[in-house]
């Protein structure tokens, strides 16, 4: 069987079976026919470490990041885990295949100060109902508020809102559920969102249906929307220029440990599969502990 053929049916059990998200099933094929290309689409069954050596120095003389070459070697193991199961394979090439240890980057996060005048201001323009001032300042403090990712609070419906508990009902990755709370600042912001802009916003026509953010022309609203929000308003009173929705989430999750959070509970907020993600975030704690000290000891 040629590999071009072998990677489609992988690409399949990772959709139907294993239930990935769309991104890394996508990741996953661009570096799978990378490699069926760079080796000529063989027959699987005659790929050899030294052809997975060969990519794999490719993606180092190519400048790759030590975090994409990961993935591709990642990608391939699974593959050929999957194609020796699957009786593809009387072998599998790659157990020696040795993939290079990413270095560990901390995410970007912003101060709990700097975020409270970010919030401040986006409600202080909502006061006059501007429905898209409205919908700004309810995204916001929920980005903040639940560490959600901007694919889950896009696709968030009304039925995922419990607002007598103040919880939202969040649609993660491998459409994974999880339920996380939500502050009275959040709530507030929501409920005058609900009451006075999305009314005005599903009225612009656009098939809104279920959808809670709503976009200009009354559809629901895309990340990229989100993403403008935060360079826009978020990015120049934190002072870094590329800062995205997803630095809203490192933020939580930094100032949740900060504030005396366990672990394990922001685990669960963030819906991490792995306690090891979860981690980096005690390194960036850690961080921010040195740099007070090294300002502020007289023998720092």
């Amino acid at each position: 069987m040629r590999m071009s053929e072998a990677v489609e049916g992988y690409l399949s059990h990772l959709a139907d079976v294993r239930r990935l998200s769309p991104a890394t099933v996508r990741a996953y094929r661009s570096d799978l026919a990378d490699l069926a290309r760079a080796s000529g689409d063989p027959d699987v069954r005659d790929l050899d470490i030294e052809d997975l050596r060969e990519w794999q120095w490719d993606a180092t003389t190519a400048g790759l990041s030590k975090a994409t070459a990961a993935r591709r070697t990642s990608a391939v193991k699974g593959f050929l885990a999957w194609a020796r199961e699957e009786g593809v394979i009387d072998s599998d090439p790659s157990g020696r295949l040795v993939a290079p240890k990413r270095g560990r980057t901390l995410p970007a996060v912003a101060t709990a100060a700097a975020l409270e005048g970010v919030l401040a201001a986006a409600e202080a323009e909502a006061k006059d109902g501007d429905p898209v001032a409205l919908r700004d300042h309810a995204l916001l403090e929920l980005l903040y508020g639940t560490g959600a990712r901007v694919s889950e609070i896009c696709g968030l419906d009304v039925d995922d809102i419990d607002d007598d508990r103040r919880t939202l009902r969040l649609h993660g990755k491998g459409d994974k559920e999880r339920v996380v709370p939500y502050g009275s600042p959040a709530a507030r912001a929501l409920d005058a969102y609900l009451v006075r802009g999305r009314p005005a916003l599903a009225g612009r026509g656009g098939g809104a249906g279920a959808a809670v953010f709503l976009g200009a022309r009354g559809g629901r609203l895309g990340p990229r929307t989100v993403h403008a929000l935060v360079s826009r308003v978020v990015a120049p009173v934190v002072g870094a220029e590329s800062l995205g929705p997803h630095a809203l989430r490192h933020s939580a999750a930094t100032h949740l440990l900060d504030g005396g959070a366990d672990l394990r509970s922001v685990q669960e907020i963030l819906g991490h599969a792995s306690l090891g993600t979860t981690q980096i975030y005690t390194h960036v704690s850690a961080e921010r502990l040195r740099e007070a000290y090294r300002l502020a000891h007289p023998r720092a």
